[in-house]
């Protein structure tokens, strides 16, 4: 077996938040869904730090919930029955990072999407609370209309960030066929 396996989008995301946050951090779940992203970082940042997570449907936060209750941790965690793009009004200090799955619920309703709209302004608010060396990491999923659009509008405007302010990765597997999420990570300079 080798040292290191070459995993998904999904993967590298999980690696480097559990490389960049400690306990006692600030951490955002821009996108909570059923949960998974926001229970891992009441987990990094320990009971002395904070998770602040978005979701525009009450299902979502229903089901983050219960999942963080289910696991003890959800004291240090903070739902908001929000758009992402209200990130600033709830957010009033500096984060170590944010995350985000854009795309929709999984087993949801497929008709509730993100939109690059508001993840435009989500991430432009998630970036300007970015502490230095702080990081956001954003897994987009093309393969179907809105998915395609906004992974295309991510690319161009994360193209866009100074190098002296942000560096900007972004991995996508060649051979993974058309629809494969792809990996964004940002790291304030």
């Amino acid at each position: 077996m080798a040292a290191y396996e070459l995993k998904s989008a999904r993967y590298l995301a999980a690696e480097v938040l559990e490389k960049c946050l400690r306990p006692g951090d600030t951490a955002v779940d821009a996108t909570m869904g059923n949960g998974h992203d926001t229970l891992a970082l009441c987990r990094l940042v320990g009971p002395q730090g904070t998770v602040y997570a978005f979701d525009i449907q009450a299902a979502a936060v229903e089901n983050t919930r219960k999942r963080l209750e289910e696991a003890g941790v959800s004291r240090q965690a903070h739902l908001f029955c929000l758009g992402h793009e209200h990130m600033a009004e709830r957010v009033d200090e500096p984060v170590d990072a944010a995350v985000f799955n854009l795309g929709w619920l999984p087993g949801g309703d497929h008709s509730v999407t993100t939109h690059w709209e508001t993840t435009k302004a989500a991430i432009g608010a998630a970036l300007s609370l970015l502490k230095k060396s702080g990081v956001l990491v954003i897994c987009a999923y093309p393969g179907h209309a809105e998915g395609d659009r906004e992974r295309l509008a991510l690319t161009e405007f994360l193209s866009g960030l100074r190098p002296q302010n942000f560096n900007v990765l972004h991995q996508r597997f060649l051979n993974a066929g058309p629809g494969a999420p792809e990996c964004f990570v940002v790291q304030k300079q």
